[in-house]
């Protein structure tokens, strides 16, 4: 069993020391551990240039056009049982390179993609995708704020294990923080944290959520979007279409339960999906070669040129 620590904080500070704080519940557990700090790797931003649909799609298996240490870091996560994650949060949700984490998992980590691009390569003699991607991953995110500004955060963060369906055991914010260290009770909640991660990954199959219980009762969010005609309400990490009522005096959300065949992190909620992307990029190689799409884009290229420093 093993555990990756990963921290998007600076060095040494409260990001990596309650990183290592989990890590140590989680090595008393048994586990081996490991801990990487994302500042330190050169990971760009994704460009959205679709490498990685067109290959998986085509039986070529798995790949990136970015040549960075993004594989790198890759690799160490799916050579993990569990990860755990301590962020920062900025603007009330992660930081640019964990949004930039997730980014890069995109289209190429959703485990249905995976499952669709595996059959292919099979089929058609090509690349199979690593198979590591398809295995079940528990993972747990912590955010430390300086304030009370943190209400996307575990939104945010949960955002990063939709595409891999890996199961979430902790989603904890740690509001007012900077004294995180020195505060015994979030230093034993890390270390819980870390317990908790350790037994789950002992028994994945039987993993299950163990945080605070949100409004989504699918998938413990707390952010919606909402509609300002009705009481209609989408739940921005799964995906589910219910209703906001109030019960009791308490926020509920319901829905139907065939919403659940439609949520983005269920397999079937993903097949429904990779039907999406299919169509958006057949739309876009058929875009390509219509004249009158380069006649457009040749207008905007040649109407201004983006202004760049001088070297």
């Amino acid at each position: 069993m093993k555990i990756l620590g990963i921290s998007a904080g600076r060095k040494n500070q409260k990001n990596d020391a309650m990183c290592k704080e989990a890590l140590m519940g989680a090595q008393e557990v048994g586990a081996d551990i490991e801990f990487i700090r994302l500042l330190d790797l050169d990971i760009e931003h994704c460009t959205g240039c679709i490498a990685c649909v067109n290959a998986l799609m085509s039986g070529r298996g798995n790949m990136c056009a970015l040549k960075d240490d993004f594989d790198w870091l890759l690799d160490k996560m799916l050579d993990a049982d569990g990860v755990i994650f301590a962020n920062p949060i900025f603007e009330k949700g992660v930081p640019g390179i964990f949004q930039t984490i997730t980014d890069r998992f995109g289209p190429r980590m959703d485990r249905g993609n995976n499952v669709i691009a595996t059959k292919i390569a099979k089929e058609n003699g090509g690349k199979i995708p690593d198979p590591r991607i398809l295995k079940d991953k528990v993972v747990s995110y912590m955010g430390f704020g300086g304030s009370d500004w943190v209400t996307r955060m575990q939104c945010d963060s949960a955002m990063q294990a939709l595409t891999p369906a890996w199961k979430v055991i902790d989603n904890d914010i740690f509001p007012w923080s900077t004294d995180a260290v020195m505060n015994d009770d979030t230093v034993a909640r890390a270390h819980q944290i870390g317990v908790n991660l350790a037994k789950a990954a002992q028994d994945i199959e039987n993993a299950a959520y163990l945080g605070e219980e949100g409004i989504c009762p699918h998938c413990h969010s707390r952010n919606f979007f909402l509609d300002n005609q009705s009481t209609e309400a989408i739940c921005c990490l799964c995906g589910i279409k219910g209703d906001i009522k109030v019960v009791d005096g308490k926020v509920k959300f319901d829905f139907p339960e065939e919403q659940l065949e439609h949520a983005h992190d269920t397999l079937s909620g993903k097949f429904e999906h990779a039907g999406d992307i299919d169509e958006t990029v057949k739309t876009f190689k058929k875009m390509l070669m219509s004249d009158e799409y380069k006649r457009r884009m040749s207008n905007y290229k040649k109407f201004i040129s983006a202004t760049m420093p001088e070297k």
